[in-house]
């Protein structure tokens, strides 16, 4: 009897090499893969965009309430406020930056530095900077304001008029607010446009001389601005803010809502949206 293997049966070896390979990495478990999205969460937020929502009037016309938009973290450095619920991981700033007069910022106010405020950077360190008669003044002069046509925004669950003598009845029938609205324009050449209601209290104001490591803060909307016009106080004024509040620089609207949409009602999600809002940049 010939006990030699018959060639087309398949050896040992020949098995081997042809079993699957096994698997050299078991795949992550759903909880593994949940806190590696976390983690890829919060150093995005942490670093490099941010979320914030627009909740009051004072930064009209360039801000709405019921704005969503995008804050770059990296342009002034990183601080402990830069890190979700401003943990304490940074002793101190770092990577600093100084903001430019114009930037629209948003920051942690004192004397709490748990609530996020947006504002716009009016004066650096060193600079002075004083109301007369409803006019900004930077270092001793006049910072150029020329009246341009109102601002008009319908009247929603997210606004009503500040006072009666704003409010309008369009001829459709809509409910609007008209606002002065002027164009400023910064020693640099940088504008935006501000509200003027007329004559207030705040339009007059002793010169502030801004110190090192602060900024001077103002609202757009200058009558309805709790800003660094008023002292830092919680639930009113902000003072001058440290530069080390900084949490970021406005960037892109990603969305914006009159606040009239209904959970409830899918439709109501779309007729809400300011649709003509979504996708601006500062």
């Amino acid at each position: 009897m010939n006990d030699t293997p018959d060639a087309s049966s398949p050896t040992p070896a020949d098995q081997a090499a042809a079993s699957p390979a096994k698997k050299e990495k078991k795949e992550d478990s759903f909880p593994v893969f949940l806190i590696k999205l976390v983690l890829v969460v919060a150093i995005f937020r942490s670093f490099i965009f941010s979320p914030f929502n627009i909740p009051s009037e004072s930064m009209l016309p360039r801000l709405e309430n019921g704005d969503y938009l995008l804050a770059a973290k990296w342009p002034y450095g990183y601080s402990s406020y830069s890190l979700p619920f401003s943990a304490p991981l940074l002793p101190k700033r770092i990577f600093a930056s100084q903001p430019d007069r114009g930037d629209v910022v948003i920051f942690k106010a004192p004397p709490g530095n748990d609530v996020d405020y947006i504002k716009r950077v009016i004066g650096l360190p060193g600079d002075s900077v004083q109301m007369i008669g409803g006019v900004l003044h930077l270092n001793g002069k006049a910072v150029p304001k020329v009246k341009v046509e109102d601002f008009v925004i319908p009247v929603s669950p997210n606004t009503d008029c500040l006072s009666i003598e704003f409010a309008v009845t369009e001829a459709d029938g809509r409910q609007t607010c008209h606002y002065p609205q002027y164009r400023e324009t910064l020693p640099s050449g940088r504008s935006y446009n501000v509200l003027d209601m007329g004559q207030r209290a705040v339009d007059d104001t002793a010169p502030v001389i801004v110190p090192e490591g602060h900024l001077f803060m103002m609202g757009d909307n200058r009558d309805n601005s709790m800003d660094s016009r008023f002292p830092a106080m919680e639930g009113g004024g902000i003072g001058l803010v440290p530069q080390d509040n900084l949490v970021g620089r406005a960037t892109i609207m990603m969305w914006s809502t009159d606040g009239s949409a209904n959970w409830f009602l899918p439709w109501t999600w779309f007729t809400a949206a300011r649709w003509n809002r979504i996708g601006g940049t500062f």
